[in-house]
């Protein structure tokens, strides 16, 4: 069997390999959402999963683990990796005191394979829960929940 011998020379320079990418600084106007409701559609469309119509489902989400998402109002979505310097994420309280709110925040983009992320170092304003679906879809959404006895 023969051994492979490499040499430092034989190595790509480091210069030559990627550096992490120190991401783009930003601040962003959104919703902090539950991301599995709103690209799984399990819960209706898009539309229905955000707002006063699925806050106590978007508390739940985060509370158990789901990633919580800013939703811009461009429409683009961002996954949260860290929130005020707090690395648990979901499941921390301060993500769930935010959670369905309109938020100004201040943090850090990076964009991965179409995917953008966002450290979120501070939010510069909390509007509260806006956006108040329930009026359309009420505060659970019949089609969200199965009918009794189907």
């Amino acid at each position: 069997m023969r051994r492979l011998l490499v040499t430092l020379a034989m190595l790509p320079s480091l210069a030559a390999l990627p550096a992490a990418a120190a991401g783009e600084r930003v601040r962003l106007t959104g919703e902090a959402i539950d991301t599995w409701c709103y690209f799984s559609g399990v819960m209706g469309g898009t539309d229905s999963v955000v707002g006063s119509a699925h806050h106590t489902c978007a508390l739940w989400c985060a509370a158990g683990g789901i990633p919580v998402g800013l939703l811009a109002d461009d429409g683009a979505v961002y996954m949260v990796l860290k929130w005020e310097g707090d690395a648990s994420v979901t499941g921390g309280d301060a993500v769930l005191e935010v959670q369905s709110d309109r938020l100004v925040v201040d943090g850090v983009l990076h964009a991965r394979d179409g995917v953008n992320y966002v450290i979120v170092d501070r939010v510069v304003e909390n509007l509260g829960l806006v956006n108040l679906t329930h009026q359309d879809y009420d505060v659970v959404p019949p089609f969200a929940i199965e009918a009794p006895g189907k």
